[in-house]
């Protein structure tokens, strides 16, 4: 498949949905079912069986929600971009502060909506980045405003996105525990982040990563 099919008179869209509350998920089909030429394809309950189903049916859109157990939305849509590139990534989040909307256009989304937007703006939405477009909720387009307008952290020594996130939460105060519970992730992969980022910046322990986050305006 390698773009949305001719379906009667118009173009079947198909869609697969990302979300770990089965609720939402379950209620997101029920909309999408009852537009006019959607056709939902899968669902899934983390980032990794988004990707893992993504590479069994080829979807042409993944609804992609952020914060989800075992592989969040940003990583699960870095990994989308890279392995099923003509496969666009359209948010859908209770999220819109400003790292999340950045995080997900850097990994490659093509739109970001919040919960609040109905199924015709949805279904908008998937047609205009399926036209190469983008698709931004007016609720969002001014944290990419923020982004144009505000300095960007100086990240010379070639950090990840989630790198730099456990970074500034490091610089916050937090635990690995804590970071763990904020990110969705596992104590365990915070611990790797940690030492990953701290070998980059050439840092012995966790004040000196707060002292780098405050010296290249991370946090």
């Amino acid at each position: 498949m390698t773009g949305p099919e001719r379906s009667g008179g118009g173009i079947t869209i198909r869609v697969l949905l990302a979300d770990d509350q089965r609720v939402v998920r379950e209620g997101l089909a029920l909309v999408l079912g009852l537009l006019a030429d959607v056709e939902v394809v899968g669902a899934a309950a983390d980032g990794a069986e988004a990707v893992e189903l993504a590479l069994r049916h080829r979807p042409d859109i993944v609804l992609m929600d952020l914060r989800m157990p075992r592989v969040d939305g940003v990583e699960a849509t870095r990994r989308l971009k890279q392995q099923l590139p003509e496969v666009r990534v359209v948010v859908l989040t209770t999220y819109s502060d400003d790292r999340s909307v950045l995080e997900a256009l850097r990994a490659g989304a093509k739109g970001y909506l919040t919960k609040e937007a109905g199924g015709e703006e949805i279904l908008a939405a998937m047609r205009r980045v399926l036209q190469d477009g983008a698709a931004l909720d007016p609720a969002v387009q001014h944290h990419v405003l923020n982004a144009l307008h505000n300095p960007v952290p100086n990240n010379s020594d070639g950090l990840t996105p989630r790198e730099v996130e456990v970074l500034a939460l490091i610089a916050e105060g937090l635990s690995n525990a804590e970071i763990a519970a904020r990110l969705f992730i596992s104590e365990g992969t915070v611990k790797s982040h940690v030492n990953h980022l701290l070998a980059k910046i050439g840092g012995r322990d966790r004040a000196q990563a707060v002292a780098y986050a405050y010296r290249n305006n991370i946090i």
